[in-house]
C-alpha cells in the first residue's frame, strides 16, 4: 500500500477563531456575517490567503478555536481543496484571547507564518497580491505588515497602531504598539503580519499586553482600506 503525507506547506496562517464577539451582538459567529450573496467576511478576510494558494504556494490554514465557533468550523470545509486546513483548540493554559489564541496555533505552524484575523477585510488595488508581496519582504526584513494609514484616534486606539515612515522607496514601521491608549504619533495600523519561521515564536508579542511590538523595522504594503468587523454595522 503506498503511503501518502500532506505537503510540506511554503506558508503557514494562523486563524484565530475563538472569540466570543461581544461587541459584535448578534447569534452567529461574526466572521460569518454576510456581506453579499454567498460571501461572509471570512470569505473576504481570506482573499489574500486564496491568492497566495493561486500563486503556487502550499498553503496550511491553522484554525485556532473553541467549541462555540462550530458553525465557523463547518463553512471552513469550503476551503478543504485549496488549503491544508488545521483546527486547534485554543489552550486556556495560556492567555484568553489574541496571544493565546496565536500561542495555540504556533506548534502546528510550518514555513513562514502569517496572522490573519478573521473579522478584518482588506481591500482596494492591489490588496490581493499584498500578502504575497509582504511575505516576500520578509526574506530581508524578517517581519512585514499589510496596513492602512489612519489618522483617526478613535480608530487607532482600536487597532495595532504603527508609526510609518518613508525610506529609500520603502514603507517601514517606526513604532507599533497594539490598541494605543495614547494614539497620538501614530498613522497607520496593521490588517495581516508576516514574519520568518525563525522570528514566529515573538508573533504573540505583537499584541500581547505589556510586551515590546516586534514590529519595529517592519515592511508596511499599504492597501487602501482595512475594515474591522467587531459590530454588524461594520
Amino acid at each position: 500500500m503506498q503511503s501518502s503525507s500532506a505537503p510540506v506547506p511554503d506558508v503557514s496562517i494562523i486563524l484565530p477563531c475563538a472569540g466570543f464577539g461581544t461587541r459584535f451582538e448578534a447569534p452567529y459567529s461574526k466572521e460569518l456575517h454576510c456581506l453579499a450573496p454567498g460571501i461572509t467576511v471570512l470569505d473576504r478576510s481570506l482573499e489574500a490567503v486564496v491568492e497566495l494558494a493561486k500563486s503556487g504556494l502550499s498553503v496550511r490554514l491553522v484554525v485556532v478555536f473553541r467549541t462555540h465557533k462550530l458553525d465557523t468550523v463547518s463553512y471552513l470545509a469550503r476551503y478543504a481543496g485549496l488549503f491544508q486546513i488545521v483546527f486547534v483548540y485554543q489552550d486556556e493554559s495560556f492567555a484568553p484571547d489574541l496571544d493565546g489564541a496565536i500561542r495555540s496555533g504556533l506548534p502546528m505552524t510550518q514555513g513562514p507564518v502569517v496572522l490573519v484575523l478573521p473579522d478584518i477585510v482588506i481591500s482596494g488595488a492591489g490588496s490581493a497580491g499584498s500578502l504575497l508581496a509582504a511575505l516576500r519582504h520578509t526574506e530581508v526584513a524578517g517581519w512585514s505588515v499589510v496596513a492602512a494609514e489612519e489618522r483617526d484616534p478613535d480608530m487607532l486606539r482600536q487597532m495595532g497602531a504603527l508609526a510609518l515612515a518613508e525610506e529609500g522607496g520603502v514603507m517601514t514601521v517606526g513604532a507599533a504598539t497594539d490598541k494605543p491608549a495614547d494614539p497620538s504619533g501614530y498613522n497607520a495600523f496593521w490588517g495581516m503580519v508576516a514574519v520568518t519561521a525563525e522570528e514566529a515564536h515573538r508573533l504573540p508579542d505583537v499584541v500581547g499586553k505589556g510586551a515590546d511590538s516586534p514590529l519595529s523595522g517592519a515592511v508596511a504594503l499599504l492597501v487602501d482600506s482595512i475594515v474591522n468587523y467587531n459590530t454588524v454595522a461594520g
